[in-house]
């Protein structure tokens, strides 16, 4: 990543790099909006006026700017390092080794949660933990697909749940909304597929498939970093003032400690803990984010999603509050506490 500075009109400009691509814009410090013109063409409006980024000449190591259609002025980049052939050819074999193994690791990782669980539980119980957990992450995935994002898949750690592995950084808070809810958001149609299968075959396997799913997904909404609720929460918050955000993310942690009191979740501290480095280099680094903040609209449209997918799983969980198996009824006896 290459990042170049000028000055327009007592302004200062920062603009982010990536090899042939120009990814980021601020305007001292606050990221600008990307308007593509064309594919050599980058356009930006500030308050005073609109900037122009000719990309055509990267290659040569040169970045044209105009200010409100005036002359083309071209800014020289920083000169690439230069790197031992060597060096990098070793980096590129041990990266070919890795992506070889990644599908031996995953399918390692994926044996060992279910064989885990099922000492914990039982296979029945293992095979539906592991099924709710692959949905959800694969949640996370579509929605990083359909950014363009990168992804290298779904790793199962045992008794800790599951990642979805992006190659890729988000750009804008409104990615890291979507890719957060979409986990929660697919547990959602695995928990109503759930109820739907239990009234046509009356198997309870499958009233225990929709419970379960539910009551991880609504677990995982819980506004604390590093959780998906946590994310959509942090994404909210920083987009509105950067003191809002850590107070509020703060007061998540706090939160998160109360749960794990009451209900003796020492796992969940270990998370809050990851958590609250997290909001500590979010904060320190609020200045030269590059995400781009949600506006009034896309806060308001966020809260309503994440409320809209967190009601549906305690309408699932709520269905089953009455059953005589206790298992069914569990989850919303804990939510009632």
């Amino acid at each position: 990543m290459t990042r170049i500075e000028f000055t327009v009109l007592k302004q200062t400009f920062s603009v982010l790099l990536h090899g042939e691509q120009l990814v980021q814009v601020f305007c001292e410090q606050q990221a600008l909006p990307i308007d593509k013109q064309s594919p050599e063409i980058v356009q930006c409006a500030y308050e005073q006026g609109i900037l122009q980024f000719d990309v055509t000449q990267l290659k040569q190591q040169q970045l044209g700017v105009s200010v409100d259609g005036a002359t083309w002025q071209w800014l020289a980049l920083p000169a690439p390092h230069s790197e031992n052939k060597k060096s990098l050819i070793g980096l590129a074999a041990l990266g070919f080794k890795v992506f070889k193994s990644a599908k031996v690791i995953k399918a390692a990782l994926a044996g060992a949660s279910v064989a885990g669980y099922a000492w914990l539980f039982s296979w029945p119980f293992a095979l539906m933990l592991v099924a709710c957990l692959v949905i959800h992450e694969y949640g996370h995935v579509r929605a990083m697909q359909y950014f363009n994002i990168k992804t290298k898949g779904i790793y199962l750690i045992p008794f800790v749940g599951g990642l979805a592995v992006s190659d890729d950084k988000i750009t804008t808070r409104w990615q890291d909304v979507v890719i957060s809810l979409m986990g929660p958001a697919f547990g959602l149609i695995t928990s109503v597929l759930g109820v739907v299968l239990y009234y046509a075959t009356n198997m309870e396997i499958f009233a225990g498939v929709a419970v379960l799913s539910a009551l991880l997904n609504l677990f995982n909404l819980l506004p604390i970093l590093p959780l998906d609720g946590g994310h959509v929460l942090k994404s909210i918050s920083f987009s509105m003032k950067s003191w809002v955000g850590l107070t509020v993310c703060m007061a998540g942690v706090l939160f998160g400690l109360w749960i794990s009191y009451i209900f003796g979740l020492m796992l969940l501290v270990f998370f809050l803990f990851i958590g609250s480095f997290e909001i500590l280099f979010e904060w320190r680094a609020r200045h030269a984010s590059h995400l781009l903040p949600l506006d009034k609209y896309g806060q308001v449209f966020s809260a309503v999603m994440y409320i809209l997918v967190a009601a549906g799983h305690i309408a699932v969980m709520m269905h089953f509050a009455d059953s005589e198996n206790v298992i069914l009824s569990l989850p919303m006896k804990l939510l009632s506490s």
